[in-house]
């Protein structure tokens, strides 16, 4: 059916009561960042920071992703531009549902990153660099990706023989490298939810994704 022909249906419960239900604004935390860099380990650990302080969440995970909704792609560039927008699609309808929605994909090129923004708002979309040196993520490599893409027997390896455009302006740098993970959550957690201190002990291990 040709675009033309379709109309937007107007719904009675509006994103505005849903946050007033839920009792906090709706947003979208887009963590970006090489593999091993520590983004599923940081958004999980701010998602429990979260859920602790009373806020609805939802995280969105790379693998999870490409398990289910995205598993008919692979990892060509086209491809990753069209799971990224596809990640962006549904990020923007939980956020609707007056969700704080985390968004953990190596998403590495600037455009499609930009075009998320575009997608959910910029008032509702905060870019998380989550940012390790390459040397580093390959230490760490839980997976074993690195090692299978030096060796030859993993193409299109972000890092390796694919790129990786670091953000120039994020809303905010994650040096998982440096930095100890309880510190970077409540960094977060006063970004996004400053009224209290989390209550919840975060054990200090950026040894995922």
């Amino acid at each position: 059916m040709p675009n033309d022909h379709l109309h937007p249906q107007q719904l009675t419960i509006t994103r505005a009561k849903r946050e007033q239900l839920n009792g906090h604004a709706g947003k979208v935390i887009w963590f970006t960042g090489l593999s091993g860099s520590g983004k599923s380990t940081l958004a999980n650990a701010l998602e429990v920071a979260l859920h602790a302080r009373g806020l609805r969440t939802g995280l969105l995970d790379g693998d999870n992703v490409r398990r289910g909704l995205n598993r008919d792609l692979g990892f060509s560039e086209a491809d990753r531009v069209e799971n990224i927008r596809r990640i962006a699609e549904v990020a923007r309808l939980m956020m609707d549902a007056g969700l704080v929605v985390l968004t953990a994909f190596i998403s590495p090129f600037a455009r499609e990153r930009e075009l998320a923004r575009a997608l959910i708002g910029p008032d509702d979309f905060l870019e998380v660099y989550v940012s390790a040196p390459l040397e580093v993520c390959e230490q760490r490599d839980v997976k074993g990706l690195y090692k299978l893409a030096r060796a030859g027997k993993l193409a299109h390896m972000t890092g390796i023989d694919s790129p990786y455009e670091p953000p120039l302006s994020p809303d905010c740098t994650a040096d998982t490298a440096n930095r100890a993970l309880p510190d970077i959550v409540q960094d977060l957690v006063r970004l996004i939810a400053p009224a209290a201190p989390s209550p919840t002990r975060i054990s200090n291990a950026f040894e995922t994704r």
